[in-house]
């Protein structure tokens, strides 16, 4: 084996088990209501704004949920290297994104319909697609899919 200088590194993926209230479907989620009903509990009532990742294999059965960014009351910063690393990572054939806004509000910010874009943009070069981004509010949520915000 050929040796090569300088750090080396190894990459894993570590099932760390269901947290919290989501849990791990066996049947495909189909549709933005089926989707929020799978992370709302996760999601809704926070003080600050969750920003998740929903992972799903050729079937739309999720592999998992990835917590990518934990922000503040009307924000969280996420970047598209964060969001697509654990479905590299899990070999995900697609995605959905979600988050909470605290306020109970579910209208999309501008900045919510931005980093949508990016992040649609990002998976098609991965070829891992964006199918939905579903934002939580207080016993509603909103489908930028639905609505056709992206």
């Amino acid at each position: 084996m050929t040796q090569f200088p300088g750090t080396k590194y190894r990459i894993e993926l570590v099932r760390e088990g269901t947290e919290g209230s989501v849990s791990i479907s066996q049947k495909p989620l189909i549709g933005a209501k089926s989707v929020y009903q799978y992370i709302r509990a996760g999601l809704e009532n926070k003080d600050r704004e969750f920003f998740v990742s929903i992972l799903f294999n050729t079937r739309l059965i999720p592999l998992g949920v990835n917590l990518v960014a934990i922000g503040g009351l009307n924000y969280a910063v996420v970047h598209p290297r964060e969001v697509f690393k654990a479905a590299v990572l899990a070999s995900a054939s697609s995605l959905i994104i979600a988050h909470n806004h605290p306020s109970g509000d579910i209208g999309p910010s501008k900045e919510d319909i931005n980093i949508t874009n990016k992040l649609v943009q990002a998976g098609k070069l991965l070829d891992i697609p964006v199918n939905d981004h579903i934002i939580v509010g207080r016993n509603r949520y909103y489908s930028m899919a639905e609505n056709r915000d992206m």
